[in-house]
């Protein structure tokens, strides 16, 4: 069996996160689903691997109950199932920001891949990769700023430290699957920054649409399952 994997995510109000998490498990506990899906009062974040008709209808469901945009999925391939089980897990958030309140409702300008290139090669726009050490140090885009942090959390610290919006007037973000700079662009802007930008669909997305002889990626990208990580070969026979 060929699994298709579906990484997504929304941010949306749900106030009864666990009458979806309930009715997911409902109809996917006894089928071929594994992967996690997070639910919170600010919407959903999973990475899921099935047959391609489970994950349609998964997406399906997704796209009536919480208003997923079809287009924002991050799909790949696989022989094997990355994942050992299934898990919808209700949460405080579904992305993680300790040390500041962010409303993620007001990100920043959302990036395609197609104009991303363009973009980072302007030399006034400051790079800035919002991942992790242990993501950054297999891959990164060419010319990217590298915090070096150990978790999310430590952004808010690192650009309170390091960054200022004055010197820093135009910054583009990016991360593996778009989410965490749904938080981290709009963080900014209540910092004061003031042209704020951030890729759609974040990597995953860029490696799935961008022909590798126009990448600006070097390396691969982490990503939270057993395959370790991935990079622009894994999407070449990839479709939605």
């Amino acid at each position: 069996m060929s699994y298709t994997i579906a990484a997504f995510y929304r941010f949306v109000a749900l106030p009864q996160p666990e009458a979806l998490r309930d009715e997911l498990l409902a109809i996917f506990v006894d089928g071929d689903l594994r992967g996690t899906m997070l639910i919170a009062e600010e919407g959903v974040n999973g990475t899921m691997a099935g047959s391609p008709l489970t994950i349609e209808r998964l997406l399906q469901l997704l796209t009536d109950k919480v208003g997923l945009e079809r287009s924002e999925v991050k799909f790949s391939h696989a022989e094997e199932c990355p994942f050992q089980r299934l898990k919808f897990r209700v949460k405080q958030e579904i992305i993680t920001f300790r040390k500041a309140k962010v409303d993620p409702s007001r990100p920043g300008q959302y990036v395609p891949t197609q104009h991303w290139n363009a973009l980072i090669a302007d030399q006034d726009v400051l790079l800035l990769d919002t991942r992790n050490r242990y993501e950054t140090d297999i891959g990164t885009f060419a010319g990217a700023l590298i915090p070096g942090t150990e978790t999310f959390s430590d952004f808010v610290t690192y650009v309170r430290e390091n960054l200022d919006p004055a010197t820093h007037r135009k910054v583009a973000m990016f991360c593996t699957g778009g989410i965490r700079c749904e938080k981290a662009s709009a963080f900014l802007l209540q910092e004061g920054f003031q042209d704020v930008y951030h890729l759609q669909g974040g990597i995953l997305k860029y490696l799935e649409d961008v022909p590798q002889q126009d990448s600006q990626w070097h390396g691969a990208c982490y990503v939270f399952d057993r395959r370790v990580s991935v990079e622009h070969a894994d999407f070449e026979d990839s479709s939605g």
